[in-house]
């Protein structure tokens, strides 16, 4: 046993994972490994049906917090020869499989975190000379009859290990691979060692059984070459294959939502908030998957938040950003309103010091997780990235115009709620004269876009739908309040129509009756409901908005301010809580 060569460590790792009560068992992810450590002779480059037969090399690539170092654990843990694991898989899926007994515990494995460094370490070489140190220590006390030497390469000892005992081989589980690429002290020709380092331990030796890696962002990105060509290299962006493995899934959540309500005496969380706020990953095949970290967060601690946690890179990408290549703010501001926009992402163009394109900038995005990709369109995920952004562009002066719009947008939804039909109007023309080309200025979509920009910051109270059934009809906005005693708010357009027929529509196809919840179920919102109506004549040569706001329900509970939102002016009054009874403002 030694630090890398069987190690305890990744078995001792996963069963800390296992005892939680939100452990997810994606054992099942062995079948797909253990045909590849069965093949008598790995053919590199052959493709083989379900398996994957001669896919000797994996290189799975995930943005963090995406499950890839529990895989990495669970996979040492089963085929490592570190620890008896047969009481803790015993429980697991794999102990069903036919070969579950057969590989149990019963190879020799290298696991390297390639994310830990030597104390005080500001050079590339102390970093990678206490890998090999390790690793020819660990190889020299289990193989003192291999004439390994202390300055051997490690490829060399291995290479004596499998001449000298017998064709002993090796599966290798690399975590973190990249994770150098991000130091600061690491420089180009240290890359390109790094990479030789790799091609030299792994490419075209007989003694890799298996050699299983992972890491945030692609090969291809890093080499150039042909060093590392024999990795099949398996993304969520790009390759169904594997994608159901990382990060969680509707039915696994739903699981761990069951256990959840029978852990907590007073849980505070429901499904849907779950899906609202962690969802929206998207894989090639257009499954949808949940971020792990966020979900356990919070079915843990009973509480939403903001778990998803940023660093190094994730920052860096921000830069581009704030600097605005290829006016990538506009569209910034588009995705934060909750509007998809075409990108071409290629996931080999996403090194955060590289960025010159706004497709770059959204490869990035992707790859770390900022981003959802889907059928060429990128958009923001989920509550819990949204308001990584939000919390990004209103600290940030920096950002300009951005920054100015979500603190229109905010005065927006102030002036909403306290009916303030002269600001709204204000800030509605002054949007739409700055944002709109004058060829499209009095195009409907236009004036749709407008809306939805002037309500930017509202997407951190609200779950905002488009077009949704309601009553008797589709309503053209309706904010569902993420907490239910909050206002809930309905917009409806009208192009060359006065702005009362727009209550009127929303009053007559009873759109309110979508915040009273499905029978049996609990309403959606128990604060007040507002009606606002926005009007624009294309006819009229000054360019004049019009808005209307109406009380159609008090609060059940009263009329409260709620924390968090906008400082505003003075609440709607009513004297009736009946929906049936309208009052204007």
């Amino acid at each position: 046993m030694g630090i890398y060569l069987n190690s305890t460590s990744p078995y001792m790792l996963y069963c800390e994972a296992f005892s939680s009560p939100y452990f997810v068992d994606k054992t099942k992810f062995l079948d797909e490994l253990v045909p590849i450590v069965e093949l008598k002779e790995n053919i590199r480059g052959i493709s083989g049906e379900s398996h994957g037969t001669g896919m000797k090399y994996i290189c799975i690539t995930r943005p963090r917090r995406f499950g890839k170092t529990v895989m990495a654990d669970m996979i040492s843990s089963y085929f490592g020869k570190g620890a008896d694991s047969s009481s803790l898989f015993g429980q697991l899926h794999a102990a069903g499989y036919r070969w579950y007994e057969e590989h149990l515990n019963q190879h020799n494995l290298i696991h390297i975190m390639f994310n830990e460094l030597p104390r005080d370490c500001t050079t590339y070489q102390q970093y990678i000379n206490r890998i090999q140190t390790r690793l020819i220590r660990d190889l020299m006390k289990a193989y003192p009859d291999a004439a390994i030497e202390t300055d051997d390469a490690v490829w060399d000892a291995l290479q004596s290990i499998f001449e000298y005992c017998g064709g002993e081989r090796f599966i290798f589980v690399l975590d973190e691979w990249d994770y150098i690429f991000h130091r600061d002290f690491v420089t180009d020709r240290d890359k390109e060692a790094y990479i030789d380092f790799l091609s030299n331990l792994l490419k075209d030796k007989p003694y890799v059984e298996m050699a299983y890696m992972t890491g945030i962002l692609p090969i291809a990105k890093y080499s150039s070459g042909s060093e590392l060509n024999m990795f099949f290299e398996f993304s969520m962006a790009s390759s169904e294959k594997y994608s159901s493995y990382f990060g969680f899934t509707d039915e696994e959540v739903d699981a761990l939502y069951e256990r959840y309500l029978n852990i907590e005496k007073e849980p505070r969380i429901s499904r849907s908030e779950l899906k609202l706020w962690y969802d929206g990953y998207e894989t090639m095949s257009g499954k949808r998957l949940y971020n792990p970290r966020s979900v356990v967060g919070a079915l843990s601690l009973n509480q939403l938040g903001n778990y998803w946690t940023s660093s190094g890179p994730y920052d860096e990408i921000f830069t581009y950003v704030k600097n605005d290549i290829s006016g990538i703010r506009d569209e910034i501001a588009a995705l934060m309103s909750g509007t998809t926009i075409p990108a071409n992402v290629q996931e080999y163009a996403s090194t955060s010091l590289e960025l010159a394109t706004k497709d770059e900038i959204y490869s990035a995005m992707v790859v770390y997780g900022f981003l959802s990709y889907s059928n060429g369109h990128v958009s923001i995920p989920n509550k819990e990235l949204m308001d990584k952004f939000a919390d990004m562009v209103r600290q940030r002066p920096t950002f300009g115009y951005i920054y100015r719009l979500a603190a229109e947008s905010g005065r927006m939804l102030s002036a909403t709620r306290a009916g303030d039909t002269r600001t709204m109007t204000e800030i509605l023309e002054r949007i739409h004269n700055t944002e709109s080309p004058l060829i499209r200025y009095s195009d409907e979509a236009e004036l749709s876009k407008v809306i939805t920009f002037a309500y930017l910051q509202a997407r951190e109270y609200y779950d905002i739908h488009l077009e949704d059934r309601s009553g008797t009809g589709y309503a053209d906005y309706i904010f569902y309040p993420y907490k239910k005693e909050d206002d809930g708010i309905i917009i409806e357009l009208k192009l060359d129509q006065p702005v009362e027929k727009a209550i009127r529509q929303i009053k007559d196809r009873k759109y309110a009756l979508n915040f009273d919840g499905r029978l049996g179920e609990p309403p959606k919102c128990t604060g007040r409901i507002l009606a606002v109506g926005i009007a624009y004549n294309r006819n009229d040569p000054a360019k004049r908005h019009e808005c209307r706001v109406e009380l159609l329900r008090e609060s059940l509970g009263g009329y409260r301010k709620p924390d968090g939102f906008p400082e505003q002016e003075k609440p709607l009054e009513s004297a009736d809580r009946r929906i049936s009874d309208q009052t204007e403002y």
